[in-house]
């Protein structure tokens, strides 16, 4: 186990559980981090900083995928393609495998695969007490329930156990909007209502930021399965729209996943601007969301907007049999305005906050993995009212005395 002013960085489940005790002993709150990047950005000084960075071991046995807690998504897509698996994961290779996870994990195969907690059939955690224990099914199975989308109130978990997916491949599509965005949107709405499980599509209008998120509107699609034909069969009318580039690859599945710019570091480095707006999933992309998502965009030039479609496997999943909210949801929404010092007045700021507002008042539930800081009155937004009373008292079980708080808070 190694300590540095800023974190520590525990080498066994067993280090853990130590650090675990002493937080525990010394009133010390805890931050874990599991991956490259993420909204909590806590340091030893709000008290302790453990970073999983080396639990990162990758096990396959057969189907089941015995993963690291520090593991990031990059690592895992890479050493799974070699024995002909998949996972459905986050888009960004950096991304830790348990913050992604015990949020839900919407990811390029959700509409064929579901949720990464869709895929969980196991963990070790350690909990507030600092003991080691297993959760599945059958063993701990109030544990378990919780872990899949309650986020990291509930303990720390040192290995996940995924049932993985065999795998042939997958087939990309970009298509690079030049005209009409509300069009192409409405057209690609009409073709997701009926289209095969295969087929997950995001939506995603820019501006200029870094090469992994080019300036502009366009549509990525990925087909789980290496038929081209069939993914640009599904989205002819896409690429017959006007204005529309279309380019269809078979990449390998680990070759989607983003590469996010490390952050600049040192004490002069510009802090991250703050983002204006939200998330939410919603039943329908109708036509009035559409309008407002795209008037969105081109009233705010430092804005985003991204969109990602639900259903398939994702709606199979019973709502009772996981804390993750509105299974019913067919599309995933989020849009802000990047809220950049002395680029932005406060009748701005205000603007870009009501026309949020105007946007997510049709939502069913916020997800709390894009949801970037800590507001407890949101919390109970993020769940169904009976999955939120059911979180609570697993809280009250494994983390009474609220150790675990520096996440999207479960209040007993």
């Amino acid at each position: 186990m190694t300590e540095s002013p800023l974190a520590v960085r525990p080498a066994t489940p067993e280090d853990v559980a130590a650090l675990v005790r002493r937080a525990h002993q010394e009133s010390l709150l805890v931050t874990v981090v599991s991956g490259g990047h993420g909204p909590w950005s806590h340091d030893e000084a709000d008290g302790m900083r453990i970073e999983l960075t080396s639990l990162a071991d990758i096990r396959i046995d057969g189907s089941i995928v015995h993963i690291g807690g520090g593991a990031t998504w990059g690592a895992i897509a890479a050493a799974l393609s070699e024995a002909g698996l998949a996972i459905s994961s986050g888009d960004t290779s950096t991304v830790g495998v348990g913050g992604l996870t015990l949020g839900g994990g919407i990811g390029w195969m959700v509409r064929a695969w579901g949720l990464a907690v869709d895929q969980l059939v196991g963990a070790q955690v350690v909990t507030a007490t600092g003991e080691i224990v297993e959760a599945s099914a059958n063993e701990n199975a109030d544990l378990f329930w919780a872990l899949r989308g309650g986020g990291g109130n509930f303990g720390i978990v040192t290995r996940f156990d995924f049932e993985a997916h065999r795998f042939t491949g997958i087939v990309h599509g970009e298509y690079v909007i030049g005209g009409d965005a509300a069009a192409v949107l409405r057209t690609c709405r009409d073709i997701m209502r009926t289209a095969p499980r295969e087929l997950t599509v995001t939506y995603m209008d820019v501006p200029a930021m870094d090469p992994s998120a080019p300036a502009g509107a366009r549509l990525a699609a990925v087909w789980a399965g290496d038929e081209v034909d069939s993914l640009e069969a599904a989205l002819a009318p896409v690429a017959a729209s006007e204005g529309v580039e279309a380019t269809v690859t078979p990449p390998a599945y680990r070759d989607i996943l983003l590469e996010m710019p490390a952050p600049e570091a040192g004490e002069d480095a510009p802090a991250p601007p703050g983002f204006i707006g939200g998330n939410g999933l919603f039943a329908a992309l109708d036509d009035e969301l559409i309008d407002r998502l795209v008037a969105f965009r081109a009233a705010y030039p430092a804005s985003v907007v991204f969109l990602r479609s639900l259903g398939g496997a994702f709606g199979d999943v019973p709502q009772e049999e996981t804390p993750f909210p509105a299974r019913s949801a067919a599309w995933f929404v989020m849009a802000g305005g990047f809220d950049i010092p002395g680029m932005i007045d406060d009748d701005t700021r205000a603007a870009i906050l009501a026309d949020w507002h105007r946007i997510e008042s049709g939502r069913l539930a916020e997800y709390g993995n894009f949801a970037d800081t800590e507001r407890p009155a949101a919390v109970p937004g993020m769940f169904t009212t009976e999955a939120y009373e059911r979180l609570r008292t697993a809280k009250a079980k494994w983390d009474p005395q609220n150790l675990f708080q520096r996440n999207h808070n479960i209040i007993v």
